[in-house]
């Protein structure tokens, strides 16, 4: 039996948050003397209203009996939430029809940094300053705000599948929840800060270090310029915003555990080891060949390697030039970068490095066992023996992964575009990405996009950013039998 009641005091708490987010954006308005505040507090008054006549009191006594309201609440936030975020788009005027404003809306939502304004240097402030913290909110696991940072349920016991920040690591930064959470936000607010003064020292105007710093720290990718990072890039800001971007790909906890000084966790953390010699092979592998072959000099081939190959394994999408004429072996290899993801307990979207590195280690020792058919071979990970269970999931997930990606490729081909554009749209929509090859590539928006597949590309990214099976699970018949 699932239990309405608490899932009605969920989303009626965090619609109260994101009024309350709204009104912030109304301020950066006032500051810049913009008509856009208006419409920033008569979204924050509907959301506000909404999430109060929305609130449902709760007895002491009443029980969750499984984990179907976790499902529910997970999905149905990352929903309120990105349709709630269009209403400052459409009031103000920026965006004219509902289903571009949503698809800018679980861009922002989902981090995945697909844009269809064409003119993003005409919006107003406030509205910039608007689609980068949806980003920000996003990266943070709006799920996990409102389940261990704010006290909604004080006696409940809610089971996620997938929420932010969980990962797979077993170690833990504190005992209690409430508290971990605090301290995981309280290190993203600070990577963000550190980002924002970094970027001001580089010359970047307050505003656009802000902004950017939200998306990068959330892996997000809007920008405040039509040019993007372009517009910025000095080898300064490249090199700043390519080690922030790196950060945002790495578990928070272990990047709370670095910060301790507690290097051994870090270093020692396998997952972490695979992510950054994959990073670091990639980049040296881009770097050679724009040397080599597109002729660029060294450090320029260094510094754009890196922040590209970076933007794509975090699932950022930021970019400086367009990559797309590079070369054909360089686009071969986004286009497999595009499956990586940072690592698990990180803002990136993605496969996430520990499914890949997982499936490294089951290979190797499935090969064992055909050799010792009777040997027992176990997968292990940071010296912790891996179930098969885990494993058959972990397989499970992949299959179904390109499954859908396959499937997102074959439907964007029937609205006439190529095998390149179809194929890595899907993948960069279901990986949170954003920009991907062929004609959406770097200095391009989806607006040219057919209504349906904006709807269909925003399904694809609210599947990649709660990972699949936590929203396939609520079309399943049996998971609303008792």
């Amino acid at each position: 039996m699932i239990n309405f009641r608490i899932i009605a005091r969920a989303f009626s708490l965090m619609l109260i948050v994101e009024g309350l987010f709204m009104l912030i954006s109304a301020g950066v308005c006032l500051v810049y003397h913009e008509h856009a505040a208006s419409s920033f507090c008569y979204s924050a008054f509907i959301t506000i209203v909404t999430g109060v006549l929305v609130f449902t009191p709760l007895r002491n006594e009443e029980r969750i009996f499984g984990n179907k309201e976790g499902y529910i609440i997970v999905t149905g936030i990352w929903l309120i939430f990105s349709l709630f975020g269009t209403l400052p788009f459409i009031i103000s005027g920026s965006v004219s029809r509902f289903g571009d404003a949503f698809f800018e809306s679980i861009s922002g939502f989902t981090t995945t940094g697909a844009t269809i304004l064409t003119n993003i240097e005409s919006m107003p402030h406030g509205i910039l300053f608007w689609r980068s913290l949806t980003q920000w909110l996003g990266g943070i696991g709006i799920i996990f705000i409102s389940l261990s940072v704010f006290p909604v349920f004080k006696t409940f016991n809610i089971q996620l599948a997938a929420i932010e920040f969980s990962g797979h690591s077993t170690d833990k930064i504190h005992p209690r929840t409430k508290d971990a959470a605090i301290r995981l936000v309280t290190i993203y607010f600070l990577l963000t800060l550190s980002e924002v003064v970094l970027l001001i020292l580089g010359r970047m105007p307050v505003f656009d270090a802000v902004c950017h710093s939200f998306s990068t720290l959330s892996t997000g990718g809007f920008s405040t310029r039509n040019n993007g990072i372009a517009a910025f890039s000095t080898p300064y800001i490249m090199i700043i915003m390519t080690v922030f971007m790196f950060i945002a790909g790495t578990n928070m906890t272990l990047v709370y555990f670095g910060l301790k000084g507690n290097i051994k966790k870090v270093i020692g953390n396998s997952e972490f080891v695979f992510y950054s010699l994959i990073c670091f092979i990639f980049v040296v592998l881009v770097s050679l060949i724009l040397y080599f072959k597109s002729g660029f000099p060294f450090s320029k081939a260094i510094l754009d390697g890196a922040f590209h190959v970076i933007s794509i394994i975090t699932t950022t999408g930021f970019y400086t030039q367009d990559h797309n004429l590079w070369g054909n072996i360089i686009i071969i290899i986004f286009f497999i970068l595009m499956f990586t993801g940072g690592t698990a307990g990180s803002t990136s979207g993605g496969i996430k490095i520990v499914r890949l590195l997982l499936i490294t280690k089951n290979s190797r020792q499935e090969l064992k066992r055909l050799i010792h058919p009777n040997a027992f071979i176990p997968v292990r990970l940071d010296k912790r023996i891996i179930s098969q269970s885990t494993i058959y999931n972990l397989l499970v997930f992949m299959a179904l992964y390109f499954f859908v990606m396959c499937i997102g490729a074959l439907v964007i081909s029937f609205m006439g575009y190529d095998i390149i554009t179809s194929f890595s749209t899907s993948a960069s929509m279901l990986g949170n990405i954003g920009p991907g090859l062929g004609i959406f590539g770097p200095f391009t928006n989806y607006s040219a996009l057919p209504m349906a597949g904006k709807w269909f590309m925003s399904a694809l990214m609210l599947l990649g950013r709660l990972e699949l099976l936590t929203v396939m699970i609520l079309f399943s018949r049996n998971f609303y039998k008792h």
